[in-house]
């Protein structure tokens, strides 16, 4: 009887710890898209300058599994991209929406989804994410760091712009653009 006492007792706990491994307390956080910010740059390969601006998020959410960001989806309002270094404003504006650069009416917003999260510690992260502009997914992968307290991660990230069907070329050897876009990004929620 003690025996048989002892053995389920000791299924009990074997199953309770069991489903304990697999019980994920999982929520979605969305971003305050009025309070997140993408900042955009593009340099000139010959000389230093360049133009930079903002796009502004449609929308976006966290995924977050036992108190730790696990994933994410973010969708970027492409129609929303300005230039504010103030040269070229409306000009510049119309030429990275039409198909030299992002072809904004065909395609309107842009795509980040967060496939991998590594924790070097508690605020610092390595992501990994598929990123699709222009209907072209590419992985990327970036560092970002995480502010509890302000409730907001931050990351500076480049791309290489031809990798998404951006092959937009200056014909002036003096005005050529890099295939580099860097992005500074502040995500913050609500």
């Amino acid at each position: 009887m003690k025996k048989r006492i002892l053995i389920t007792l000791f299924l009990v706990l074997s199953i309770t710890i069991s489903y304990a491994q697999y019980a994920v307390d999982i929520n979605t956080i969305p971003i305050n898209t009025s309070k997140s910010e993408l900042k955009w740059y593009g340099e000139n390969v010959f000389y230093f300058g360049g133009h930079y601006g903002t796009i502004q998020f449609k929308k976006g959410e966290f995924i977050q599994a036992n108190d730790k960001i696990t994933g994410g989806t973010f969708i970027i309002d492409m129609n929303t991209i300005i230039n504010t270094d103030g040269e070229y404003m409306d000009g510049l504006v119309k030429h990275l929406k039409n198909e030299d650069f992002f072809d904004v009416p065909k395609y309107p917003t842009s795509h980040l989804v967060i496939t991998e999260v590594y924790y070097h510690d508690k605020t610092h992260l390595e992501i990994r994410a598929d990123l699709t502009i222009k209907g072209i997914t590419q992985p990327i992968k970036f560092q970002a760091e995480v502010n509890y307290e302000l409730k907001e991660m931050k990351t500076k990230f480049k791309i290489d712009r031809t990798r998404w069907g951006i092959t937009y070329n200056s014909k002036l050897k003096d005005n050529a653009i890099s295939d580099a876009i860097g992005f500074e990004v502040t995500l913050r929620v609500m």
